[in-house]
C-alpha cells in the first residue's frame, strides 16, 4: 500500500471521527437547552424605592403618578378605592405544565376622601387557590374501571324465572 494510501485514509478516519463527536456535542447541547425552563414575567411591580415613597394621606393622583396606572381596582367600592400593583414569575420547562414561582401583590387602600389610609405587600405564600370552575361532580360510591365493570358481573348472572 502506499503512502499517499494510508495518508488519505488516515485523514477520512480522522474527519470521520472529528465529525462524529460534532454530532455528539450538538445533540446534548441541544438536549440540554430543552431541559431549561421558560421563564415569563407577567404584570408590574413598582420598584422598591417607589414603594418607599408611598404615604399615608397621599392623594390618588399621587400614587398613580409615582406608581403608574394600577393592575387592577376594587370592584366594590364600600369605604374607598382600593389599587392592586400584580406580577409573577412562571417558569415552564418543556412540555410540563407552567409552575408560578413567585407572586407579589401591592394592595393600596383609600379613604372615602381618596387619601392612602393604608397599604401592604403580599407573596405567593400569602395567595390562596380558588378552584371556580372543575368541572367534575362530586358523587357517592366507587369510581371503577372498564374492567372491573366488566368483570363485577361476573357469577351474578340471574337470568330470572322462566315463562311458561
Amino acid at each position: 500500500m502506499s503512502s499517499f494510501t494510508r495518508s488519505t485514509t488516515a485523514q477520512s478516519t480522522r474527519r470521520l471521527k472529528l465529525a462524529t463527536w460534532a454530532l455528539i456535542a450538538a445533540l446534548a447541547g441541544s438536549g440540554l437547552a430543552a431541559c431549561s425552563p421558560t421563564v415569563e414575567y407577567r404584570g408590574y411591580l413598582p420598584s422598591q424605592n417607589a414603594l418607599q415613597q408611598i404615604q399615608p394621606g397621599m392623594s390618588k393622583t399621587e400614587v398613580e403618578a409615582l406608581l403608574g396606572s394600577p393592575s387592577t381596582t376594587a370592584t366594590i367600592n364600600y369605604s374607598g378605592d382600593s389599587y392592586y400593583y400584580i406580577s409573577s414569575i412562571v417558569e415552564q420547562s418543556s412540555f410540563l405544565d407552567p409552575q408560578e414561582v413567585d407572586r407579589s401583590v401591592v394592595a393600596i387602600r383609600f379613604s372615602q376622601f381618596d387619601q392612602v389610609e393604608s397599604f401592604a405587600q403580599y407573596g405567593l405564600q400569602d395567595g390562596q387557590i380558588i378552584d371556580f370552575s372543575s368541572r367534575k361532580t362530586p358523587t357517592h360510591g366507587k369510581e371503577l374501571t372498564i374492567l372491573q365493570q366488566i368483570f363485577s358481573n361476573i357469577g351474578r348472572f340471574n337470568p330470572g324465572t322462566p315463562t311458561q
